[in-house]
């Protein structure tokens, strides 16, 4: 099994990083393999509905969001981390994740259905709730079960030392990553018992417009 770890960072190896390599660490010991992928520092534009990905299955932009979503559909799990710029997630961060669950959904991928997600946040100080609610609805609109830990996913500080005298945000990405191992290795042995996945149903798209 595989989660892939994103670091929405412009740093690569930042605060946010160091988070993400503590949770990377505690899947090792549970047997889980990993894979951190940054998004990088090039410009990431919004997603434009030009709704070619309907055609070609990816994004009409070729970036990083493409270089992930190769990938996506071999993860088991995933969990994004961001760090907070103006008390919300990055713009690269947002733009990638708009753009990824997007193309994802309307190229009819399903890269993420049913696979375990969770958000981290890093931050100097404060927006890390605010950051988290926000990385958490794009997984709650793909049908990905969340995964929580003993407190938000959040650690605190400025650079990397900082963050790795943070002890309770160290414990809470440890608590994180074993749990996000206890749910995939139960998903696994629930596939293996037989159970099936939930019946599909045709989405059905409203809007507040009458005639």
């Amino acid at each position: 099994m595989k989660v892939l770890l994103v670091n929405g960072s412009p740093h690569k190896k930042g605060c946010t990083y160091t988070a993400l390599i503590e949770v990377a660490k505690t899947l090792a010991e549970e047997n889980i393999d990993t894979e951190i992928f940054w998004i990088g520092t090039k410009p990431l534009a919004g997603c434009i509905a030009c709704m070619k990905c309907a055609e070609i299955e990816r994004c009409s932009f070729d970036d990083s969001v493409n270089d992930f979503l190769d990938i996506a559909n071999d993860a088991d799990g995933f969990i994004f981390g961001s760090p907070v710029h103006y008390a919300a997630a990055s713009g690269a961060i947002t733009s990638f994740m708009d753009r990824v669950f997007y193309s994802d959904l309307v190229g009819g991928r399903q890269s993420f259905y049913l696979k375990p997600a969770a958000a981290v946040i890093s931050a100097r100080r404060a927006g890390t709730t605010a950051t988290f609610d926000q990385l958490n609805k794009y997984f709650t609109i793909s049908q990905m079960p969340i995964i929580s830990s003993r407190y938000w996913n959040m650690v605190h500080g400025s650079k990397p030392e900082d963050v790795k005298k943070d002890l309770e945000g160290l414990q809470t990405m440890r608590v994180l990553a074993r749990n996000m191992a206890w749910f995939l290795k139960c998903k696994e042995a629930g596939t293996k018992a037989g159970i099936q996945l939930p019946e599909k149903e045709e989405i059905i798209f409203t809007n507040f417009i009458r005639e």
